[in-house]
């Protein structure tokens, strides 16, 4: 019988992601609209606002993310209909404002917990080719730096990872430590039953995580 589970929020799985080294773009968790437009002011614009909370997994369906908001006013705005469309179901929620980050290639990654032989790590290419072309590899839990290379050059999609668009090529180094941190966060904590990084965005060569999404088994800390 399998086990039940429950998410973490956005913030508390980069949290946790960013104990083991993996690179995300991180924000700044707040409670009202006003609190989000200050920080937006902090980090810089433009900005992305978002729903965040521990019963929210799939923002983008339900429209709980607002991307490339210019000023104050924009941010307030964005986060008062944000707050608005919070459900009963969605229990405590709050805001998430982030730095807008962008890049022509995606990439994602995660973590899936295989019935009969455990945690794989996973790393495949994203974006809207993702389902179409389904180019991806795993490995069992624990990754070598090693394996963590075979995964990158076992990709079909070599094209991506190289110069692209006027753009550096991929920052291996930086994806092997993503891979390696994700292989490390399952060693750490065997409650964890799945990480979605989803995408990846190559950002000047780096590789960071816009969003991601953790998985942990229900009475877990």
């Amino acid at each position: 019988m399998t086990a039940p589970t429950r998410t973490l929020s956005e913030a508390a799985s980069k949290q946790l992601l960013a104990g083991h080294r993996v690179a995300t773009v991180p924000g700044l968790v707040v409670p009202t609209a006003s609190e989000a437009a200050v920080k937006a002011n902090e980090l810089g614009y433009p900005v992305v606002v978002k729903l965040c909370g521990d019963a929210i997994a799939h923002k983008t369906e339900r429209g709980l993310v607002r991307l490339g908001l210019g000023d104050a006013d924009a941010v307030r705005e964005a986060a008062e209909d944000l707050m608005s469309r919070a459900t009963p179901d969605d229990g405590i929620v709050e805001l998430l404002v982030m730095p807008m980050v962008k890049g022509s290639r995606e990439l994602i990654a995660g973590l899936h917990t295989d019935p009969q032989f455990g945690p794989c790590v996973m790393l495949g290419v994203g974006g809207v080719l993702a389902e179409a072309v389904h180019d991806v590899q795993f490995r069992l839990v624990p990754i070598t730096e090693v394996d963590a290379n075979e995964m990158i050059d076992g990709l079909r999609s070599q094209a991506l990872l190289g110069p692209f668009r006027g753009e550096p090529a991929v920052d291996r180094d930086a994806l092997v430590e993503i891979l390696l941190g994700l292989s490390r966060a399952a060693e750490a904590d065997p409650d964890i039953v799945s990480v979605d990084l989803n995408p990846l965005v190559i950002v000047d060569g780096a590789p960071l995580a816009v969003d991601a999404l953790v998985e942990i088994k229900t009475g877990a800390a």
